[in-house]
């Protein structure tokens, strides 16, 4: 496959700065185009460091957020202040540390039942930024994390056809692990980003990684990197 660019690391902390340090890049050129920006965040444990990285380095150098409205790749279906909590992750480490603003943050209400949140989350991402003819939004960056069996977001091995191709931008899903009430973004809405960047680190994700790259494998990494042109994938893996 030649329509991904991967950019490789010897740990998790230089895979963080890396990555941190190339999206401040996007939002300083973004800041003097006056443009809005929208991003949809990851969660796990190379999120939480791509954050507190971002955060370092954004003081650092005084960087605006102003234009950016933050959404949610994925969110487990518990409060926003339980431990499990996608948000309550980003809050913690980039939001409330970078003092974001309240109506730049577009959370995932898992608290909610979970259809009534993955259509409450979609009217409101579809509401704020520009979608294509067949009205997925086109959201500026989607990051992504890898699980141990090729998750993305919170889409897993094993859906059926017509259910991976739901043109619904937001879904409930129920997954293979644990919270198992899950609302993610769907494979139209990552495809249709403009860009997607995948923070892929931590043990055990060695096999699905290598074989989704080398496209032996049917897994929700592989299926997303065949459905675009580009993905950026930063990766502390073997």
């Amino acid at each position: 496959m030649d329509n991904f660019e991967l950019i490789t690391f010897s740990d998790p902390g230089g895979l963080a700065r890396a990555a941190a340090e190339a999206w401040l890049k996007e939002l300083l050129a973004n800041e003097r185009s006056d443009l809005r920006y929208s991003v949809a965040l990851a969660g796990g444990r190379i999120a939480s460091r791509f954050f507190s990285e971002v955060v370092m380095l954004a003081k650092k150098d005084k960087t605006s957020f102003k234009s950016v409205n933050f959404f949610w790749g994925d969110e487990r279906c518990v409060p926003p202040n339980d431990p499990e909590s996608n948000y309550r992750l980003a809050r913690e480490h980039l939001l409330d540390p970078l003092t974001i603003p309240v109506e730049q943050t577009h959370r995932i209400r898992g608290e909610h039942p979970p259809e009534l949140a993955a259509k409450d989350a979609e009217k409101e991402l579809c509401s704020l930024i520009p979608a294509t003819a067949a009205g997925q939004p086109i959201l500026d960056l989607v990051f992504l994390g890898i699980g141990e069996e090729g998750h993305v977001a919170s889409l897993f091995p094993g859906e059926a056809p017509e259910v991976m191709n739901s043109q619904r931008v937001y879904r409930a899903v129920t997954a293979t692990k644990p919270p198992p009430q899950r609302i993610t973004l769907g494979y139209p809405a990552i495809a249709a980003a403009r860009q997607v960047w995948v923070l892929a680190s931590g043990q055990g994700k060695e096999g699905a990684f290598r074989d989704s790259l080398s496209g032996k494998a049917r897994t929700p990494f592989a299926h997303v990197l065949g459905l675009r042109e580009h993905t950026k994938i930063f990766s502390d893996l073997a």
